[in-house]
């Protein structure tokens, strides 16, 4: 079988590397490998503290890719000879203001759901989690089964995985699916799988690199944070960089960090961890989550042909093991029960006519976007954090608590 995969982000690197792996002849198609959201995620792997209202089909299966994920990076690492920077990382979760805290005590309904391990620690025992946390955090919540990666080094052992498993790459962009020579085609590109007519946008989001010294101290947790109504992360890696974000702006489509968003997360961040302030800024980057109307992925057939596996918004990393067994399932024949959800079936757009000829550009992902534009890069990869509530929330998510004094909400960056 000849499989074409669109898109050499993380996911489509994944999809082609299993693809082959299971005898198929593949080709990727992308003129700038990992040039989207892969390289600004921040690689958190938490099926607990990134449940979300209203996302309750997401969770059985983030869970599976979650568990999955330990074994997935032995094996990409004996493939690719690369370490990818897998750890067992716990998430504490807290709140500085009194506004905050009942945040936090109103997502630990949410994160009990799960099923998984979530502790309640007070001011002492959650400091003792995460000996960096102010003095003001004085509760916090503490999801042990959360781990993380370095989503970069995912991506480049990705890349050696699949080029000695046999897959060839063709650095040109794509604009008529009828015309790949291929039995089977993936459409894993990202925010640009909107060119192919599925309903998919771009969300901006602002994240940043730090370095500690030496001699510096860095979290030894994930830290995740409401400051004065607004969420932040931190997330830190084995060679000392840090990694905190994320804004998150549904309208923007600015490629450059501006001085207020790089001030607001330094400023939110600083609160939860002092230590931060000392920590030398590397690096200041931007990138596209490629959301669906409903947040959540689309994997499935949309003809005999074609399949897609995009649209996993801020979830790209964590889903990686899972989307790349599912799709080598459905390229092999079967139908998994599982990815009921996720059929691109359920928008009406989904399997539309350019899927059979040339895509051609459009103005905007879909109406509720206008003043939108679909980034040109081509990565299916979610951009964790910061995203934005869907729509049509669960019904039993209990109404958000305004801390006293502020503006509670998600954060838009000013543009």
């Amino acid at each position: 079988m000849r499989v074409a995969v669109v898109g050499a982000g993380s996911i489509g690197l994944a999809v082609a590397w299993r693809a082959a792996q299971d005898g198929a002849e593949v080709v990727v198609h992308d003129p700038e490998p990992g040039s989207g959201a892969s390289r600004v995620a921040a690689g958190m792997i938490a099926p607990v503290t990134e449940s979300h209202y209203g996302e309750a089909d997401l969770a059985p299966f983030m869970a599976a890719s979650a568990d999955a994920w330990p074994e997935f990076a032995r094996e990409l690492e004996a493939a690719s000879g690369l370490p990818v920077g897998f750890r067992d990382t716990p998430t504490v979760v807290v709140g500085i203001e009194d506004g905050d805290r009942a945040e936090v005590e109103r997502q630990t309904g949410l994160y009990r759901r799960t099923g998984r391990g979530v502790d309640v620690l007070p001011g002492r025992a959650v400091r003792r989690a995460e000996p960096l946390l102010s003095h003001r955090v004085r509760a916090g919540v503490l999801a042990a089964e959360d781990r993380a990666v370095d989503p970069r080094a995912v991506h480049e052992a990705l890349l050696a995985a699949a080029e000695h498993a046999g897959v060839r790459f063709e650095p040109t962009a794509v604009d008529d699916l009828a015309g790949l020579d291929a039995d089977q085609v993936v459409i894993a590109a990202g925010c640009g799988s909107a060119r192919f007519g599925l309903p998919v946008r771009p969300v901006r989001g602002v994240v940043l690199r730090l370095r500690a010294a030496r001699d510096q101290e860095v979290p030894r947790t994930t830290v995740r944070g409401y400051v004065k109504g607004h969420s932040v992360y931190i997330v830190t890696r084995e060679n000392g960089e840090v990694v905190v974000g994320a804004t998150s702006d549904e309208r923007g489509d600015r490629t450059t960090g501006t001085a207020g968003a790089v001030h607001d997360l330094l400023r939110r961040s600083i609160e939860l961890v002092p230590e931060i302030a000392e920590y030398h800024l590397a690096e200041v980057s931007v990138g596209f989550r490629p959301g669906t109307p409903d947040n959540l992925p689309l994997i499935g057939r949309l003809d005999d042909r074609t399949v897609a596996a995009t649209g996993h918004y801020r979830n790209g990393i964590a889903l990686i093991p899972a989307t790349a067994a599912a799709v080598a399932a459905i390229l092999g024949g079967a139908a998994p029960n599982t990815l009921t959800a996720f059929d691109p079936a359920r928008f009406p757009r989904a399997g539309g006519a350019r899927l059979e000829g040339r895509a051609e550009p459009r103005e905007a992902p879909f109406p509720s976007t206008p003043g939108t534009r679909v980034p040109d890069g081509s990565d299916s990869a979610g951009f964790p954090g910061g995203a934005q509530p869907r729509a049509a929330a669960d019904a039993a998510a209990p109404e958000p608590r305004t801390p006293g004094g502020t503006g509670a909400g998600t954060h838009k960056e000013e543009s």
